[in-house]
């Protein structure tokens, strides 16, 4: 109980942090690690279980994804299906050993570039347009990246989106939630599969996510978004040095 206990609260603080300014991974997958689950298994169901507030998202920007043509939009996630499952096949081969030791690298990538968001953003809209709008060439490596380890994939979208030139904020929103949602889905089928979901705290995780994404949002927009960014940047270091202390003592 006290396992599912503490997967409910990092559910709930997954998804209020998801809803505000992104982040829930940083808790979701360690949760999901100190209750047992092994590394792989942690990692394919932390993806699947932010399935739900991807799905939410993105019927909250419906207009806006109605915007984007509809070649352009089958096109995309035709890409990101297909970079997902490339994504997610890579961690099926993956032994716990292997992924063990590649974890605090990944986790330690993800931290950087979420407190880059902002910056990141700005410096790739000096550059709009720089690249092929569009083009599966770009989408298609974030998309493995994506199925591989889903931590900072909402901020490498974003950037990548103002690379192709796209400008409003709201559009770009909507097809980032929308291309995570197809990416999150076709790892919930290869993941199914082959047999890496943890299924009961997979559902308790999703509990807490649809709970915090509807309840906690209002309570953390309260709090001013830069001390929200450096809590969640502390959490994410945090848990980057635990993982490298857990890789160092082979645990």
């Amino acid at each position: 109980m006290t396992d599912y206990l503490l997967l409910l609260v990092a559910g709930f603080l997954g998804g209020m942090l998801n809803a505000v300014a992104g982040g829930g991974t940083f808790i979701v997958f360690p949760a999901l690690v100190f209750t047992g689950v092994p590394v792989v298994m942690a990692n394919a169901t932390s993806t699947v279980a932010a399935l739900p507030g991807y799905l939410a998202a993105t019927l909250g920007f419906r207009r806006e994804v109605a915007l984007i043509p509809r070649d352009i939009m089958l096109r995309l996630t035709i890409w990101t299906l297909v970079g997902g499952a490339l994504g997610s096949a890579l961690l099926l081969v993956s032994s716990n050993e292997t992924f063990a030791a590649i974890v605090p690298f990944l986790l330690l990538a993800a931290t950087l570039i979420f407190l880059a968001g902002p910056r990141l953003h700005a410096f790739t809209s000096r550059f709009r347009g720089g690249v092929t709008a569009f083009g599966a060439g770009t989408l298609l490596p974030v998309a493995i990246y994506g199925g591989y380890f889903n931590g900072g994939l909402g901020i490498v979208l974003l950037a990548l989106f103002s690379l192709w030139g796209m400008t409003d904020i709201h559009t770009m929103n909507g097809l980032k939630t929308w291309l995570s949602f197809a990416l999150s889905t076709i790892s919930l089928v290869i993941f199914a599969v082959g047999g890496q979901i943890a299924w009961l705290p997979c559902l308790v995780l999703a509990i807490g996510a649809i709970a915090g994404g509807l309840g906690g949002a209002p309570v953390a927009r309260r709090i001013p978004v830069p001390v929200l960014r450096g809590l969640i940047a502390v959490v994410g270091f945090g848990m980057t040095a635990l993982f490298f202390w857990r890789l160092i003592n082979g645990a």
